[in-house]
């Protein structure tokens, strides 16, 4: 095949969180989106009709003329779309933290291209601050997908699957547990009548923090000054909430250990 060095066309295969924002992105930088695949056609249409584009649902008709197939679907299908993609020329990359690159092993030139971020489709969010972690098949696609990647980001990294695999699980400690600890204490102030926007600037300040220190130095609270009888009455006021007090007790038992 001749091989492409600069990749100026795209098929997006997914239509959700990711590929939203990636087909946003791709626009603004004048990449070409030639496609939306879902196999849902309203999904499809709907995403294609953002960026002015075509939405296709049927795999076996994508257009095999681009130069990059962006598998942005969930993880425990990457591999199975891949292998139902027909004979195309181009690169084929999924955007997963998690999943392995030999998924893609049917295809000669393939890689990840995964932005390190949490994605909404309602939400705004500037790429040239998000990570983008580059793993490939051989030296030349990772030149390719890396230069695609620096149109969109100032971050790029070169990561191989077992690394990028501990990266994806930091990034569930630090996002998905804490927002759904979130969810937890919206739901207690809720029962009290108390607005959780009262928490809103203590969140900012936490993070804020986080930015600057070790998240150790920046660690307060009851198990950090090893006050026992605070920790107990939140634990008497969890006693209907036993979800919620098996995830104090560990927590903060390991805040303990940790001083």
């Amino acid at each position: 095949m001749n091989f492409i060095h600069n990749i100026q066309s795209v098929v997006l295969i997914g239509s959700g969180n990711v590929a939203t924002h990636l087909a946003q992105a791709l626009k603004q930088q004048n990449i070409a989106v030639v496609q939306v695949f879902s196999p849902n056609p309203a999904h499809a249409a709907r995403l294609a009709h953002t960026i002015g584009t075509r939405a296709v649902s049927d795999i076996n008709i994508i257009d095999r003329s681009a130069d990059l197939y962006l598998i942005s679907i969930s993880d425990d299908q990457i591999e199975n779309v891949s292998d139902l993609l027909p004979e195309i020329k181009g690169i084929v990359a999924h955007t997963s933290g998690i999943t392995a690159l030999e998924a893609l092993n049917k295809h000669r030139n393939s890689g990840v291209f995964y932005p390190l971020q949490t994605f909404s489709k309602n939400r705004t969010v500037d790429l040239n601050t998000v990570p983008f972690c580059i793993e490939a098949s051989d030296p030349e696609t990772s030149e390719a997908l890396t230069g695609l990647a620096k149109k969109l980001s100032s971050k790029v990294y070169p990561v191989s699957t077992e690394k990028r695999k501990q990266l994806h699980l930091a990034a569930v400690l630090v996002n998905n547990f804490p927002t759904y600890l979130y969810q937890k204490a919206m739901d207690l102030l809720n029962e009290n009548d108390l607005d959780f926007d009262m928490l809103r600037p203590l969140i900012t300040e936490t993070g804020a923090k986080i930015m600057e220190m070790n998240p150790a130095a920046a660690q307060t609270g009851p198990a950090r000054r090893g006050d026992q009888k605070t920790i107990n009455i939140h634990k008497e006021l969890l006693q209907h909430h036993p979800e919620i007090l098996a995830v104090y007790e560990l927590i903060s038992n390991q805040i303990e250990k940790n001083e």
